[in-house]
């Protein structure tokens, strides 16, 4: 089961909408069943990918909330795996890109290209038509490529030659960057953070989980083998659209909409704060918190729901004010300081 405490590993690291063009469509799974399938996927990623439990739950959670998600994490600690054994255990589509300095926007979304056999130009998709993308150091492209990505992800659609073309269903960006190296980078400003429903930290794991890492590699696991690791699907689309469908029928009371909008209120008057929570980040906040409620069983959001799922889609929409960075204030410290000082609903 999902763990009640929220997406925070065991170092204490915390882990981590926009609604697209068309509706999914009619989901052919019950939504008890959808839920025992997609929880069944994290004991099944758990397969290849040792010590990321609630980086799963937090690709579960942007999936069923139809939003997006940045990993953030260090070389090696199984980004890529994660993704490509997520959907391999959801049986969906995936592809990575590596984002370059040259990576421009037509190898991404795809460009015209010239039939000689039938004097016409056709379309030949890019990478970004896929179900789950892997955006690999996004932060290491130009701005140009960046806001060709970001307008796939709100429009769920990408124009080519003035012709919108739809994305296939469903559709999710799992995009990663590099905490410790900046050089050569272009950072996401803060409106493009901003359009992520989630962030996500991969912590390095702990020893025993490191050593079960080597344990694996020694015994001949090969991270390009899933099927050979005994990885199976075991959800599929149906299941997520059946999921989707449930988690827009999650209630929630006005006292806790209204405690959502309380902290991010709290957030925008912070003296520590240059950039609090926008009305999109509170509505983001609502739509993780109820993916995680169902998640974890129940048909309405809780307190405790919102408070395991703040940081996870809070801390990145938030941006420091200089003389508070060099004072050694967080982004954690306000947003905890935010969210105790908002009495909780009964």
């Amino acid at each position: 089961m999902t763990n009640q405490q929220g997406l925070t590993d065991q170092q204490g690291v915390t882990q981590g909408p926009t609604e697209p063009l068309r509706e999914p469509e009619p989901p052919r799974a019950a939504a008890p069943d959808a839920r025992a399938a997609l929880l069944a996927v994290r004991a099944e990623v758990a397969k290849a990918v040792v010590g990321q439990d609630a980086a799963v739950a937090g690709l579960l959670v942007a999936l069923l909330a139809r939003g997006h998600i940045l990993l953030e994490g260090v070389p090696g600690v199984a980004k890529t795996l994660l993704v490509r054994s997520l959907a391999a255990a959801l049986s969906v589509e995936t592809k990575r890109v590596q984002f370059t300095p040259d990576l421009m926007p037509g190898d991404l979304t795809g460009s015209l290209v010239y039939d000689a056999s039938t004097s016409d130009f056709t379309f030949r998709p890019g990478p970004v038509f896929t179900n789950l993308l892997l955006a690999d150091e996004i932060n290491r492209t130009p701005p140009k490529t960046q806001s060709a990505l970001l307008e796939a992800m709100e429009e769920r659609q990408v124009s080519v030659e003035g012709r919108p073309r739809p994305l296939p269903h469903p559709f999710m960006v799992a995009a990663t960057q590099n905490p410790v190296e900046y050089e050569g980078t272009y950072p996401l400003p803060e409106a493009q953070l901003d359009r992520f429903l989630l962030k996500v930290t991969l912590p390095i794991p702990a020893r025993g989980e490191e050593l079960e890492v080597l344990r694996r590699h020694a015994s001949g696991f090969d991270p390009g083998d899933l099927a050979a690791a005994g990885l199976r699907p075991v959800a599929s689309p149906d299941d997520l659209a059946a999921g989707a469908e449930a988690v827009r029928q999650v209630e929630i009371s006005d006292e806790v909409a209204a405690y959502i909008v309380d902290i991010a209120r709290a957030t925008r008057t912070s003296p520590s704060l240059a950039l609090g929570v926008s009305p999109r980040g509170a509505t983001a906040l609502m739509a993780t918190s109820r993916a995680w409620a169902w998640m974890n069983g129940r048909g309405y959001v809780t307190p405790d729901d919102v408070k395991a799922l703040a940081h996870a889609t809070l801390a990145h929409r938030l941006s420091l004010r200089p003389e508070a960075e060099l004072e050694g204030v967080t982004v954690t410290a306000v947003l905890d300081s935010a969210l105790g000082a908002v009495p909780v609903p009964r």
